[in-house]
């Protein structure tokens, strides 16, 4: 904490629906002041479109509440993801749905969409979702897949440029060494996924950031219901202040770069998180409370201690 003390980080891809109060508590004495959470899978398949509705509107209700009771501000993306494109009838319901929340108040792009196993389905959704965004002028937030992800990564920046998106709108996300050159050559926004044993450590972080610079990269922490760490930002930033990375640089990859991608939306508005939010836990939302049985509100914003 005594690296990154006074620093404020911004975290542009977080499951906070998978996640407890704890963690966001953690987080907010970190110094995420801001995140955003992206539609995504949750485990296993979805099986009626009731559900992505209730989910969505938790995105855009429930969790934004929640996220606010510990002094961060929540933004969203709203998207069909990959995986579940591949159960074409009711992803061609889905995506009926997907304009009804895609102008909501705190939705800051369409996401996270692109591809997993890179079928026809999930192509012909990512496709109809490029669409969307154009029409309602927002990012675009692509999810890059596990496997083959060099020529998923290529493919899904063809086909957004293909749709005639500017690569100023799209941020590429889960990048690693052999995609990021690409991805920053063509004038996309390069995000890395800050994950424990897979996907990208810290360390070689610290390295692309030295290698490439802080230009157009920003990290997250992409926690979810996995194992995952929901204070991969500020840790890399530590690691950063702890390898020499200039303080600039680091407040560009872990704040400022995701503020101005997600920006264009015309949804974030940087003085609604650049004080500290008041907090008053027994506030409630449709009735309910984070609170249980018992347990005192917190009030005083300032305090690291839960009494």
């Amino acid at each position: 904490m005594a690296h990154i003390k006074g620093m404020s980080f911004f975290d542009p891809h977080i499951h906070m629906t998978s996640r407890t109060t704890d963690d966001y508590q953690a987080m907010a004495d970190a110094g995420i002041v801001a995140l955003i959470e992206p539609a995504f899978w949750l485990g296993q398949p979805r099986t009626g479109l009731a559900t992505f509705k209730d989910y969505y509107a938790s995105l855009v209700g429930w969790e934004r509440f929640r996220s606010s009771q510990f002094g961060i501000k929540h933004y969203c993306t709203i998207g069909l993801n990959s995986r579940e494109a591949n159960n074409e009838a009711l992803a061609e319901e889905v995506m009926e749905l997907l304009p009804l929340f895609a102008y909501k108040e705190g939705v800051v792009g369409i996401g996270e969409i692109g591809f997993d196993d890179q079928t026809t389905a999930e192509e012909k959704f990512y496709r109809a979702q490029l669409e969307l965004a154009k029409e309602a002028h927002l990012p675009v937030q692509i999810h890059t897949p596990h496997r083959n992800k060099k020529e998923g990564t290529e493919r899904s920046m063809a086909i957004a440029l293909e749709h005639g998106l500017d690569p100023g709108m799209v941020i590429v996300d889960h990048n690693n060494e052999e995609t990021v050159k690409s991805v920053l050559d063509g004038g996309f926004w390069a995000a890395f996924t800050i994950y424990p044993f897979t996907k990208m450590g810290n360390e070689r972080m610290v390295e692309v950031v030295r290698q490439y610079g802080p230009e157009r990269i920003m990290v997250n922490s992409a926690a979810d219901w996995g194992i995952s760490d929901p204070l991969a930002v500020p840790k890399t930033a530590a690691l950063m202040v702890m390898r020499g990375i200039s303080p600039e640089a680091i407040r560009l990859v872990t704040y400022q770069n995701a503020i101005d991608a997600f920006a264009q939306s015309g949804q974030i508005n940087v003085a609604d998180f650049a004080t500290p939010m008041v907090i008053d836990q027994s506030e409630k939302f449709n009735g309910n409370t984070i609170l249980r049985g018992g347990q005192q509100p917190r009030r005083d914003q300032q305090s690291l201690f839960i009494k």
